[in-house]
């Protein structure tokens, strides 16, 4: 069964007051575009004044114990760049967090709908939101190691916060369909495979290799879960029985480019 996309009274476009927008483009030319005064180079002289003289984000704070100042300072020694490497890691901290509430949110809207358009199970939905969750805990550990505060909000934890908003708002509007939540949860599915392939190649740069072993595995299984999302939304948006692991050639590759 197709996802049921409702007709209704939707009045957003023109051709719902012909006789308006006749009478609003009346003697204008076809072709013409109406223009109004002024252009946009007001705002963009504002905005480079903003960008130009703005605080950053925030900063990774420093180490708040003796192995962690030892650890950092014997890799600034060696020329590596540590606060880097905890920037990320605090990144996809934050977002494995999101992760993990996104498919809480989604169960929710599974259940509630009894939604029978997609292969997609319940059990299915615990298994990732299980590993959403046990790939948090394996950042968390990571910068214990590494003598960082797995409590404190980096930079690009902050920005990733404010990018994930979005889509945690698509998913918990209890408007949206199960489709359409898939939809969202394929941007960060798509998301959260780039970013463990760009923290492989960073703990790889920083000598981190013990931590690497356990990187891979959480980027293996974010990349099943890609396939499955797809798969999923693909039969919610075309009611088409598709085989297990099977993906139609023009939904793409199950597996995001690598990092170079």
């Amino acid at each position: 069964m197709k996802e049921q996309i409702p007709v209704g009274m939707n009045r957003t476009g023109v051709q719902m007051s012909p006789l308006e927008t006749s009478s609003m483009q009346s003697g204008m030319p076809a072709s013409m575009i109406p223009a109004t005064p002024g252009d946009d180079s007001a705002l963009a002289e504002m905005r480079s004044s903003y960008i130009v003289n703005a605080e950053p984000v925030g900063s990774v704070p420093v180490p708040g114990t003796v192995r962690g100042a030892i650890t950092t300072g014997t890799s600034m020694l060696i020329g590596d760049h540590p606060q880097l490497l905890l920037d990320k890691l605090g990144e996809r901290l934050a977002f494995e967090r999101t992760g993990t509430r996104l498919y809480d949110a989604l169960i929710t809207k599974f259940e509630a709908t009894q939604d029978d358009t997609t292969s997609m199970t319940l059990a299915d939905l615990q298994k990732i939101r299980q590993d959403e969750a046990r790939h948090f805990a394996i950042i968390a550990d990571a910068i214990d190691t590494l003598g960082g505060d797995p409590t404190s909000q980096t930079p690009c934890a902050d920005l990733v916060g404010v990018e994930s908003m979005g889509l945690m708002q698509a998913v918990t509007d209890p408007r949206t369909t199960i489709a359409q939540s898939l939809h969202a949860i394929l941007i960060a599915e798509m998301t959260d495979n780039a970013g463990w392939e760009m923290l492989i190649a960073l703990a790889e740069d920083q000598s981190q290799h013990g931590l690497i072993s356990d990187f891979s595995v959480a980027l293996d299984e974010e990349r099943v879960h890609l396939q499955q999302v797809r798969t999923w939304l693909e039969e919610a948006t075309l009611g088409s029985a598709v085989s297990d692991g099977a993906l139609v050639d023009d939904i793409g590759d199950a597996n995001p480019p690598q990092v170079h």
